[in-house]
């Protein structure tokens, strides 16, 4: 018998890794209009950001898989007697985690539900981890225990273009939009305790990548013997790497590449395009 990881869409895990490691992913659905589409399954991300652009008339919107569609993947991970570990996006974002926890009451001491209390790359370091533990031994309960520990240690903060996305979406108020669309200011925010944190507007992109470098100093630096990933949003990385070239003071003899993510269309939705971000596992954290 063995453990199965089981993951939403939200995480946008690189197609390679979801290959190899055998990881079973379970899309959210992105709503154009009348339009419905998986996300990662019938729209990529590059064909949803140019969707976003094209389509000015309709906004879109995402929606949660249900607890059948949980139901369905539970039976097919568990059919040979197997266990597995589940992590979803933020149960305070999403209704994902709460769907996988009326299905899994079919399932007991089968299946085991993690609330990332986490986002996109924020929640991909936690799948990341759960692949380690997996590799090391550790049964389905032993891990979704670590991960239950370890999801705290995890940063995520990123630069936006603007918050209109995000009022769209109803992750922030309007109040805290209309605050970061005064002089072209560009929000930062964070991830804490598994909500969207607006904590601070930056006049420009350089002011922008000065914050997240403060941050990630503010949160005792990167612990670089645990999984980190960078993201972006958009067509193209351009503002990433420059981010990535202009701070290697925080990667420089730590890493020799830096995995980066095309963040896809359930977390884009709300981000918008023109986003960067960085989720680690802070050193200081690790070091407690």
């Amino acid at each position: 018998m063995s453990v199965q990881i089981i993951v939403d869409s939200a995480a946008d895990m690189d197609r390679e890794l979801v290959e190899r490691e055998r990881l079973l992913v379970i899309p959210l659905k992105t709503i154009f209009g009348e339009e419905e589409y998986l996300d990662g399954v019938t729209i990529t991300p590059l064909q949803f950001y140019e969707k976003l652009i094209e389509d000015t008339t309709h906004h879109p919107s995402t929606s949660q898989p249900s607890p059948y569609e949980f139901q369905k993947i539970f039976e097919q991970a568990t059919e040979h007697g197997d266990s597995a570990v589940v992590i979803t996006i933020s149960g305070k974002l999403s209704g994902t985690y709460q769907n996988a926890m009326i299905a899994a009451n079919d399932f007991s001491g089968q299946i085991y539900v993690v609330d990332s209390e986490n986002v996109t790359i924020g929640e991909q370091l936690l799948v990341q981890l759960a692949l380690r533990l997996r590799a090391e031994g550790l049964d389905a309960a032993a891990i979704a225990a670590q991960l239950e520990q370890k999801k705290h240690d995890i940063c995520l903060i990123a630069l936006l273009n603007t918050l209109e996305y995000l009022k769209r979406g109803g992750r922030i108020s309007s109040t805290a939009a209309f605050a970061g669309s005064l002089l072209s200011i560009k929000p930062v925010i964070s991830i804490e305790d598994g909500e969207v944190n607006v904590i601070g507007k930056a006049r420009g992109s350089k002011n922008g990548y000065n914050m997240l470098t403060e941050f990630i100093d503010k949160k005792g630096g990167i612990d670089f013997a645990m999984p980190i990933s960078l993201g972006y949003t958009g067509h193209s990385d351009a503002l990433l790497q420059k981010y990535i070239n202009d701070n290697q003071r925080l990667w420089r003899g730590n890493v020799d590449k830096l995995p980066v993510t095309l963040i896809g269309s359930t977390i884009g939705t709300h981000a918008g395009p023109g986003a960067i971000a960085v989720a680690f596992f802070s050193r200081a954290a690790g070091n407690n």
